[in-house]
């Protein structure tokens, strides 16, 4: 199972979460984010993973951005996937997925964000299987798009069928990871304020605690 710790800013935290183990780190180019990362401090980070020799997923979060927004981030941190967190669409997707093949990125991995209220919520989600490498269940918030510490209804996600790979968010942490997982068995899980102290500052113990409590529980290949 894939393991993302999102909203991370500072490099010296990215390298002791890849060290303890998650497979991707998540950084936000959203400029109204608490967590937001401008291109060139994604790039000094980029170049202390680079440095160290981590082998670990780079995720770009990004909200009804420009291509070009999203190449030059590509480019200047080494991302190796991008989160679409806001209300894209799906000739949106159609159209990124040509962008990034004609920039050079053909093995960028899109995944596409969901903030979960409605069964209408629900109701889209098929219709961007085919477009994207996966998709991501968030917790809806009336003024954030993600870190809220919000959380889904778990049982509600039984139902919850993709075609494709899929991630849990919304208000996981150490603390109740172990009964979301008894509920559902996504293919990966994405945390951010659940192991913070503040907004982008993560908290290496909670961090460290989580791998702990996951050791102990049957996950997804």
């Amino acid at each position: 199972m894939r393991i993302k710790i999102c909203g991370i800013t500072h490099s010296e935290q990215a390298i002791a979460i890849a060290r303890l183990g998650a497979t991707d780190l998540g950084f936000i180019a959203v400029p109204s984010s608490p967590r937001y990362l401008s291109p060139s401090q994604l790039l000094q980070l980029g170049l202390a993973l680079t440095g160290e020799q981590l082998s670990v997923g780079r995720i770009g979060v990004f909200v009804d951005a420009s291509f070009s927004s999203i190449i030059e981030n590509i480019h200047m941190g080494g991302l190796t996937g991008v989160q679409l967190h806001g209300q894209e669409t799906l000739h949106y997707v159609r159209e990124l997925r040509h962008s990034l093949l004609r920039s050079g990125f053909p093995e960028i991995e899109i995944l596409k964000a969901f903030r979960i209220k409605t069964a209408q919520d629900w109701q889209m989600i098929p219709s961007y299987m085919p477009l994207v490498d996966g998709v991501l269940l968030d917790a809806y918030h009336p003024h954030l798009m993600g870190g809220t510490g919000y959380t889904l209804n778990w049982k509600d996600l039984k139902e919850f069928t993709p075609t494709g790979p899929w991630f849990l968010a919304g208000g996981l942490s150490p603390d109740n990871i172990t009964d979301a997982l008894r509920h559902v068995q996504p293919h990966g899980i994405d945390l951010s304020s659940g192991v913070e102290r503040s907004p982008g500052d993560k908290d290496l113990e909670r961090v460290s605690l989580l791998f702990k409590k996951l050791i102990n529980i049957p996950l997804i290949d």
